[in-house]
């Protein structure tokens, strides 16, 4: 039961976190979404540490996104989705860990964790660093996209799919680049939110299919 408590308290305290920022900095909106975003990134090893069961992770995940649609429909915690644009970005970023977690949790938890890192370091620090430092920058499908940006999703994805390989012995080899270059890519398609779901699934089974099954 504790080890359930604890997982429960840790996302609590990244709310927690969030809604006192928003006191200290009430009109940066992004950032305060992305302290939720990247926060909520070392979740998925912190539940494989302590054995966390697939089906209470698939479980509770589901319920996640459902009172997030909930949420989004109502705005009960308009912190959620307090951002300057329409986006479904949250309800995409819960939906894809549902579907890795269904996919991965048991057989290849590396595979799940690269592809969630790279969405929520990756992804996020892109949108920080994109977003407070200017660079030159272009529209693709009307979202903003900036050099610093895309270098920096470019970099922390490699760097995250590196470190998993080293922890999980597996050979490093061009593959990691290729996988790095794809979720930058996908990263590049944001409207509505739709790359919390397309990086992290086609890095997930990318990283699987390129590295952990060689």
């Amino acid at each position: 039961m504790l080890k359930y408590l604890l997982i429960i308290f840790y996302i609590i305290s990244i709310f927690l976190i969030a809604i006192i920022y928003k006191r200290i900095q009430p009109n940066n909106k992004e950032l305060l979404r992305k302290i939720i975003h990247i926060g909520i990134g070392p979740l998925i090893p912190i539940a494989k540490y302590f054995e966390i069961s697939k089906s209470f992770a698939a479980y509770f995940t589901f319920l996640i996104f459902f009172l997030l649609a909930i949420n989004y429909i109502y705005k009960l915690f308009p912190i959620i989705e307090d951002v300057e644009r329409k986006s479904y970005g949250t309800l995409f970023y819960c939906l894809s860990l549902f579907i890795l977690i269904i996919l991965f949790w048991d057989n290849d938890p590396n595979s799940l964790i690269a592809g969630f890192f790279i969405m929520t370091f990756g992804d996020g620090f892109a949108g920080l660093i994109g977003k407070n430092f200017p660079s030159k920058n272009w529209l693709i499908l009307n979202q903003k996209k900036s050099i610093l940006g895309t270098f920096t999703m470019f970099i922390t994805s490699l760097f995250i799919l590196l470190a998993i390989g080293f922890y999980g012995d597996f050979s490093i080899n061009s593959n990691y680049l290729l996988i790095a270059l794809i979720a930058t890519i996908l990263e590049q398609v944001s409207m509505y939110g739709i790359d919390n779901f397309t990086v992290p699934i086609i890095a997930s089974i990318s990283f699987n299919h390129f590295i952990s099954n060689l």
